[in-house]
């Protein structure tokens, strides 16, 4: 990610690679749909989506779009992430794929419901 400073979402997608935009935008959009009372916001410098807590994050790197849901959900649904490039707490979607939108739409909705849980439960 670059040291330019942007305030919204717009904003951030603006700034991204014209061939990206778009996908940026699909991304945006289904978590829209699957939280669609959360308020959209920069946290990290990254497009986020909150409501009472950071839900999910995501961003545009070289290779892929990074989607930041928290090690907890990467836990929660590992059996649909195999084949997936992810980490503890991201999963990469490689501009030369498909992106699994749905996957996605799952992870923020879990992500809506178990917003506020402790760690430990």
């Amino acid at each position: 990610m670059s040291e330019i400073k942007f305030n919204t979402i717009d904003e951030y997608i603006s700034m991204q690679p014209e061939e990206v935009r778009p996908l940026l935008q699909k991304v945006r959009q289904v978590i829209k749909e699957a939280a669609p009372d959360s308020i959209e916001k920069i946290s990290w410098s990254m497009p986020t989506f909150w409501q009472g807590e950071n839900l999910v994050h995501f961003a545009a790197f070289k290779n892929h779009i990074g989607f930041y849901p928290g090690d907890r959900a990467i836990v929660f649904f590992e059996k649909r992430l195999e084949g997936i490039s992810h980490s503890k707490g991201a999963i990469r979607f490689p501009y030369d794929r498909e992106a699994d939108f749905a996957l996605i739409s799952d992870i923020t909705k879990w992500r809506l419901k178990t917003a506020g849980e402790k760690k430990g439960k």
